[in-house]
C-alpha cells in the first residue's frame, strides 16, 4: 500500500546510516546541508512520503519504565511525517531497517488493522483493564490520519469497552474525534495533552514542518475542554537556550484557553537524533547551535554528552540548566494554575466485549 502526499517542508535533509547495518552508501551531508541552506526550492524535491502496510499481530506494547506515567500503550503508525528534528522516536526506525533521517519522515509504516487488533485484545480474558497510552512513540494523530482514520476507530474500540486512554498530539486533527472522546469522557476514561513547544508560529514550523500550528493547537485545547474531555498541554521538548524563555508564556496561553494540566519534558537526543537535530540547528540557527548544544552538554552531566538515557534524569535532566527549566515551570505554571495534579483516569467501567458483542454497539 503507497499513498503520496505533497512535499513541503522536511524536518531533515539528511539520510544517517542505520547503525544496525554493516553496509552503508556514504553521502555527502555537508554537500546537502550547503544546498539546502542557499536554495529555498530545495526541500520541494525530497522525497514524498510513502506509506506502507504494517501486518503486526498485536498492538498494545507494555513497557517498565519509571519515566513514564503509564505502562501500556497503542501506536496506529510507525513514523511520523510532522517531521520534528528532536524527535526521540527517530532510532526506533532502524530497527525496521530504515533510517532515523528523511526515512523516518517519509517511508511510514500503517497498521490498517489496528482496530481489529484492538478490539481482540481487549476481549481477551489476558487483559486487565489500565490505562493506554495512544502515542507513546509516533503521532496518532499525522497528517494522514486525516484519510485513513484509523485513530478514529481505535477510539471508538475503546469507547465501547470502556477502557481509559490518553493522547498526546500536536496536531489539531484531534478535535474531529469528539464523539469517541466525549462518550469515554464520561466514564472519566479520556484526557489530552496536546503537545507545544513555541507560540512562535515560524519557529514552530522549523521545528515540526507538517504538524499544527501554535494557533489551532490551542485552539483545539480549548475546544477539547469546552465538549467535556479533559484537556492540557505537554511542553516539550524544552530547548535550552531556543524555547525554555517561552515557558512562561506558553502555559499563561494554555491556561486561558482551558487547560487543565501542563507537564515538560526536556530534550531528548538518543542516538543518531544527537546528529540530526545538530545539522538542523546548524541550517535555521548557525548563530545559536554552540550555545543551545552546550546547555544541553550541561543537562546531561557535563563532558561531551549530548543524551543521556539513566531512568529518573532522562525526562528532566540534571544541574543547574535543568533545575532553572524545573524552577521557571513550577513557578510559571502556579501563576496560571496549572499546578495540580493530572486527570487521573479510571477502568472502574471497563466492560470486556466479545467481537460478537461489539456488533451490538455499531
Amino acid at each position: 500500500m503507497s499513498h503520496f502526499t505533497d512535499d513541503r517542508g522536511r524536518g531533515t535533509v539528511s539520510n544517517p546510516p542505520n547503525r544496525f547495518e554493516r553496509l552503508r552508501i556514504e553521502i555527502d551531508d555537508g554537500a546537502l546541508e550547503e544546498i539546502a541552506a542557499n536554495d529555498p526550492e530545495f526541500e520541494k524535491t525530497r522525497p514524498r512520503t510513502v506509506y506502507y502496510r504494517d501486518d503486526s499481530q498485536s498492538l498494545i506494547t507494555t513497557n517498565a519504565s519509571p519515566d513514564l506515567g503509564f505502562e501500556a500503550s497503542l501506536n496506529p503508525y510507525r513514523g511520523c511525517e510532522h517531521g520534528c528534528a528532536y524527535c526521540y522516536a527517530r532510532p526506533y526506525h532502524e530497527y525496521l531497517g530504515f533510517n532515523a533521517g528523511l526515512d523516518f519522515e517519509t517511508k511510514l509504516m500503517v497498521k490498517e488493522h489496528a482496530p481489529d487488533l484492538l478490539e481482540w485484545e481487549l476481549a481477551s480474558s489476558r487483559w486487565e483493564p489500565k490505562h493506554l497510552a495512544c502515542s507513546g512513540v509516533t503521532d496518532c494523530y499525522q497528517p494522514v490520519e486525516r484519510e485513513l482514520k484509523i485513530t478514529r476507530a481505535c477510539l471508538e474500540v475503546l469507547a465501547r469497552f470502556r477502557n481509559p486512554v490518553g493522547i498526546v498530539t500536536k496536531n489539531a486533527l484531534v478535535t474531529r474525534d469528539l464523539e469517541p472522546l466525549v462518550e469515554l469522557s464520561h466514564f472519566q476514561a479520556a484526557a489530552v495533552a496536546i503537545s507545544i513547544t513555541s507560540l512562535d508560529s515560524k519557529l514552530a514550523g522549523k521545528l515540526e514542518p507538517r504538524a499544527s500550528r501554535p494557533e489551532a493547537r490551542l485552539r483545539a485545547l480549548r475546544k477539547l475542554n469546552d465538549a467535556g474531555v479533559p484537556a492540557g498541554i505537554s511542553l516539550a521538548p524544552v530547548i535550552p537556550g531556543l524555547n525554555d524563555h517561552e515557558i512562561p508564556a506558553i502555559l499563561e496561553a494554555a491556561a486561558d484557553h482551558g487547560a487543565r494540566f501542563a507537564s515538560y519534558t526536556v530534550l531528548r537526543l538518543p542516538h543518531g537524533v544527537k546528529d540530526i537535530f545538530a545539522g538542523w540547528l546548524e541550517r535555521h540557527f548557525p548563530q545559536s547551535r554552540e550555545k543551545v548544544l552546550g546547555r544541553v552538554r550541561e543537562m546531561r552531566g557535563g563532558g561531551d554528552r549530548l543524551n543521556d538515557s539513566t531512568f529518573g534524569t532522562r525526562m528532566t535532566g540534571e544541574g543547574p540548566v535543568a533545575e532553572e527549566i524545573r524552577t521557571l515551570f513550577r513557578v510559571s505554571a502556579r501563576r496560571a494554575g496549572l499546578d495540580g495534579e493530572r486527570t487521573r483516569l479510571s477502568t472502574e467501567h471497563f466492560r470486556r466485549l466479545s467481537p460478537g458483542q461489539l456488533e451490538l454497539f455499531g
